[in-house]
């Protein structure tokens, strides 16, 4: 039962979609207590910073965000900082050293000790003790969850943690070994979350395609996808990050074939020299990615792909790099994230001599993307004129005369949009639109007669 009486609250999430999704966790937690929220951080009692630790850049920030909260204590109404999340599960003894300004810290495993925090009480025994090193802790669908998305759409983390030895990322030594949540509590809220409104969940996890493995079902991914495909309300089922060494034949044939399961394969390669991705310890070369992309096309003809590079990862030449620029273009990926290498300190790679020039990282990261505008401009053009349903996200920030909405090939937050200039719907409703030209990354089109 919800409380009532709490202090105002404010929010600040930065990092990835499995970071948000702790947030909206917290956020419940909070909810539930009677905390009441504000947007304005000068009007919050209690400021709560969800941070990022992957990478240099997303501690710079993070650390950056902290510091700038902390002065509402004296511009604002300020009372208590509260810090969490990865960059504190990781750093913890650091920051407590560092960052006087912070009230409580909170690592992955005391998620549920954002109330005691919030409230002036001792966070324990409400959480196990801070302790720098590998998480435990997964949500269910018992906790309690506010979502920070909008109303229709939402993500669904369905593992924590990953059992990859990837040289490059700190990942496991942070958040854990993989575990999948059960399918009966991913289910729950999933059906949980249609009865709220929700027409669009993103599965989300280190190595989604791994899921089950942990429970002893090798099609665990597969028949997850099965039992929510049949869950009412919801319309759209994507799933993001699959691995390309734990990708099925059954995985790609389900996700084919299930009506609400979008036809978008989200997967990260990271590179397309075998030299290269040896020494990212992730195996796989050009043909081997040819071969796993060829038959998701084969399955999925007109499949939204998408995946993520690094460039500049210690010891790549202009060799292996032009391998992975000649991959890119040769137009698999509708959508692609490029990423200049970060030498993670408690990776393997950091044994390795950060080579490769900071300068020169950036240039190939200009020249990966400049070639992957070409693609991604021919195969926009394929649907123009074509009739496609499109989520209504509403008006367009910039302009009162454009709606926007996203196709199913389309995910929140990383990928392109629709650009709608002719006809009305409301925010939520998917409905047909007729493309009629392209604008860059995005489809322009007209909301067609509803069938």
């Amino acid at each position: 039962m919800k409380k009532a009486g709490g202090p105002k609250v404010g929010v600040i999430s930065l990092g990835c979609s499995k970071n948000l999704v702790d947030t909206e966790v917290m956020l419940g937690h909070l909810d539930r207590d009677g905390c009441s929220f504000v947007t304005d951080p000068a009007e919050a009692e209690v400021l709560l910073v969800n941070t990022c630790g992957f990478i240099d850049a997303a501690r710079e920030e993070s650390i950056r965000t902290v510091l700038e909260a902390s002065r509402y204590k004296e511009t604002g109404k300020l009372k208590k900082l509260v810090v969490a999340g990865c960059l504190v599960q990781r750093y913890a003894d650091e920051l407590r050293r560092e960052l006087p300004e912070v009230d409580v810290f909170l690592g992955l495993d005391q998620l549920d000790g954002v109330v005691a925090a919030a409230r002036s009480l001792p966070v324990l025994p409400a959480a196990e003790p801070l302790r720098p090193g590998p998480a435990s802790y997964i949500y269910d669908d018992r906790t309690p969850r506010k979502l920070a998305t909008p109303p229709w759409t939402a993500f669904v983390k369905i593992a924590e943690g990953c059992d990859h030895t990837c040289s490059f990322c700190a990942i496991p030594s942070f958040r854990g070994t993989f575990r999948s949540r059960r399918p009966e509590s991913v289910v729950a809220e999933a059906e949980a979350l249609a009865a709220r409104g929700v027409r669009e969940i993103n599965l989300i996890a280190q190595d989604s395609s791994h899921y089950g493995r942990d429970l002893g079902d090798g099609n665990g991914l597969a028949s997850l996808l099965e039992r929510l495909d049949a869950v009412p309300g919801i319309r759209w089922i994507r799933v993001h990050y699959l691995y390309p060494n734990t990708v099925t034949d059954t995985l790609i044939e389900t996700m084919a074939r299930l009506p609400r399961v979008v036809k978008y394969v989200d997967m990260p390669l990271q590179h397309a020299h075998s030299a290269t991705l040896d020494r990212m310890r992730r195996g796989g070369s050009a043909d081997r990615h040819r071969d796993l992309l060829a038959r998701f096309r084969a399955a999925m003809p007109d499949a939204a792909l998408r995946t993520t590079f690094i460039v500049g990862f210690p010891g790549e030449t202009e060799e292996e790099f032009r391998t992975l620029l000649d991959f890119t273009a040769e137009g698999w990926f509708d959508h692609v994230g490029a990423f200049a290498y970060s030498h993670e300190e408690g990776t393997s790679a950091h044994g390795l001599a950060d080579d490769v020039p900071a300068s020169v990282k950036e240039r190939r990261r200009e020249r990966l993307m400049r070639a992957q505008q070409d693609v991604v401009l021919r195969r926009n053009e394929r649907f123009v004129g074509r009739t496609v349903d499109v989520l209504v996200e509403g008006a367009h920030p910039e302009t009162e005369h454009l709606l926007t909405g996203r196709t199913a090939g389309q995910a929140p937050e990383v990928d392109g949009q629709v650009l709608l200039n002719d006809g009305e719907a409301e925010p939520g409703t998917i409905v047909p639109v007729e493309i009629t030209g392209t604008a860059g990354y995005d489809l322009v089109g007209r909301i067609a007669a509803q069938r």
